[in-house]
């Protein structure tokens, strides 16, 4: 986190705590500035406007960034990205996906699940041909990280409890 996201954080993240949110990440590149709200059961559009509101206003008297900016505020998402030591705690026990440095030993690109993460690193349970092996990855190995949401397809209506609809076409030869 840089000096002026450290400064950005001090300065929105009492007026979260006052519409029950919580600062999950701030990001600042180029023109743009991104602050990622949430809370347990996430966060609704009327905190995330109200917290808008309020952020847009301590900025502007504030004035922590030279020049033009963009102000995003929004939740992390269902795949939110994992950054600093306290994304990965919170997301012990879900599925990841780590892009690793360029020149680390092994796989650039790990998918399993997050079973331990500390001050050091992390430690990601990896499906193999026969088995799950753990994989210890230090924070300065990670390039990018999230966690993976299952998309799995939404049941046509009328079709639960009937298992997955198929559908069959007779082929004829003459």
């Amino acid at each position: 986190m840089t000096e002026t996201e450290r400064r950005i954080t001090d300065i929105v993240t009492p007026l979260l705590d006052e519409v029950g949110l919580r600062c999950y990440d701030i990001e600042h590149r180029g023109s743009t500035l991104r602050v990622l709200v949430d809370r347990d059961g996430g966060a609704d559009m009327d905190q995330i406007t109200r917290a808008t509101k309020a952020i847009s206003r301590a900025l502007d008297e504030e004035d922590p960034l030279a020049g033009r900016y963009t102000l995003e505020v929004s939740s992390p998402g269902l795949e939110r990205p994992l950054r600093r030591p306290d994304h990965f705690v919170g997301a012990v026990g879900e599925t990841v996906t780590v892009k690793r440095v360029a020149g680390v030993e092994g796989e650039r690109r790990v998918q399993g699940t997050l079973t331990a993460a500390d001050d050091d690193g992390i430690t990601v349970a990896v499906a193999t041909d026969d088995d799950v092996a753990p994989l210890q990855v230090r924070y300065d190995e990670i390039e990018k990280a999230r966690t993976v949401f299952d998309w799995e397809p939404t049941p046509r209506p009328g079709s639960a409890g009937r298992g997955k609809a198929t559908t069959h076409k007779r082929v004829t030869t003459t």
